[in-house]
């Protein structure tokens, strides 16, 4: 059997045993935890996830991060799935603070990514202001993921001299989140996430 045709029979199995944990346990901290378990079974398989066949953008492009759509190869995304990319990043890439409006897991086949996650200590009563408390820094490497309900906020950081290959899944696709906001860590500034800052090209795997 192919590497390709590898790597279809074991996404598909792990979306499938994911989607069973949604289905059956709903979605909280604790399923949330099953589901991470089930994709780092997914990631300890990285002779089917490599930086040739998930390349990240070259450093002149002026891009720091490919995203591969995994769910189904060569298809589009389903809006109304659960979406598993792999996050082919250079160093560089990040982000400021956002939430994703649905859970997500991020588990790592190679490579660090520094996540910094965050409190809101405002009542919310402002839709263009926020006042965010930094909680705790996290690297996500192979053997240690994160995991985040829909109001979660964090940002992720690249660094070093290496790039990353990380599973990034999401209760639905990214480019369906139409309500997701961004927040200025220096000025507390709240933005549309997906408007502002999401850049929708993507390559399907």
């Amino acid at each position: 059997m192919s590497i390709q045709n590898q790597r279809t029979a074991a996404v598909t199995a792990s979306l499938a045993a994911i989607r069973e944990i949604e289905q059956r346990q709903g979605v909280t901290r604790a399923s949330l935890e099953a589901i991470t378990a089930e994709l780092q079974k997914l990631a300890a398989q990285p002779e089917l996830f490599s930086f040739s066949d998930f390349p990240p953008p070259q450093p002149e492009s002026g891009s720091t991060s490919t995203r591969y759509y995994l769910n189904h190869e060569g298809a589009e995304t389903d809006k109304y799935d659960i979406a598993l990319y792999l996050n082919s990043i250079i160093p560089g890439k990040t982000t400021v603070p956002h939430n994703h409006t649905t859970w997500a897991v991020i588990v790592a086949v190679t490579g660090q990514e520094l996540n910094r996650v965050y409190q809101r200590v405002d009542d919310g009563s402002n839709p263009e202001q926020a006042d965010l408390k930094l909680v705790r820094e996290l690297t996500v490497q192979p053997g240690t993921p994160i995991s985040f309900l829909a109001d979660d906020i964090h940002s992720i950081h690249v660094q070093g001299d290496q790039p990353t290959l990380h599973f990034h899944l999401y209760g639905r696709p990214l480019d369906t989140l139409t309500g997701r906001i961004g927040i200025d860590p220096e000025t507390g500034r709240i933005v549309n996430y997906n408007q502002t800052f999401f850049n929708k090209a993507e390559k399907a795997a």
